[in-house]
């Protein structure tokens, strides 16, 4: 037996009702959701490191790209 806080418990009974489940099968969809996400993230973290070169972010890298960011929004607005 769990015991939740109950405004953890009256989340979890409405997100419950709101899927047609009942608060225990509720809990399985989150935890397979949660599973999900996670692999998902896992997958993008791999992609992008294998994605090409890598960059040196620096504070300098930043300065040039909000120029250029401000650049391309000045000439984005003139037209």
């Amino acid at each position: 037996m769990l015991a939740l806080d109950p405004q953890i418990e009256e989340r979890l009974l409405r997100g419950a009702e709101a899927e047609g489940l009942t608060p225990s099968a509720y809990i399985e969809y989150l935890l397979g959701a949660d599973q999900t996400w996670k692999h998902e993230i896992e997958e993008l973290a791999l992609e992008g490191l294998n994605s090409g070169e890598s960059i040196d972010v620096t504070p300098q890298f930043w300065v040039d790209t909000h120029r250029k960011l401000d650049e391309w929004m000045a000439t984005a607005r003139s037209r």
